[in-house]
């Protein structure tokens, strides 16, 4: 069995609330341009930001998987970068691990209203391999790669 367990540490976990989602059928340079997004963000606007991405209102800057991207209105004026995408499945994903952390955060008697996102991280996750026949006796690989994300989220003033 494999041993899973938070990337980060921290000394004093009573004002921090923390929650991963494994397996998610997304690919981690897409989860990644998400994560890094809304890692320092109080957890309210990341959820509205995520909202907005998933009604196509928004876009998310993707600053590392960005070749042949299209340039979106007004990332430049927000984020400083021009280049995005509005990754409608990722965003549902992050949005759902986020409710989570937040329901994690209540039961620890935290306010919801003061989290803030301290610590947020990606993990390549399982690849399921397949191959798609084609012509002429040939195929072609079609790998299904998962993602491993964690968050955790603190109570500040």
């Amino acid at each position: 069995m494999p041993r899973w367990s938070y990337s980060f540490k921290f000394r004093d976990e009573e004002k921090i609330a923390k929650a991963m989602m494994w397996d998610i059928p997304v690919h981690p340079k897409v989860m990644r341009e998400v994560a890094e997004a809304i890692r320092g963000m109080r957890l309210q606007q990341a959820k509205k930001f995520l909202e907005r991405v998933i009604e196509k209102k928004e876009a998310v800057p993707f600053r590392h998987a960005h070749g042949k991207q299209a340039h979106r209105r007004g990332l430049a004026d927000k984020w400083g970068w021009p280049v995005g995408r509005y990754p409608v499945k990722a965003a549902r994903y992050m949005l759902k691990l986020l409710n989570n952390v937040e329901a994690n955060a209540e039961n620890k008697d935290l306010d919801p209203e003061k989290l803030k996102i301290i610590a947020i991280a990606v993990h390549k996750g399982l690849t399921l391999k397949r191959w798609m026949p084609r012509a002429f006796g040939r195929a072609t690989p079609k790998n299904r790669i998962h993602s491993h994300v964690e968050v955790a989220v603190m109570e500040v003033e």
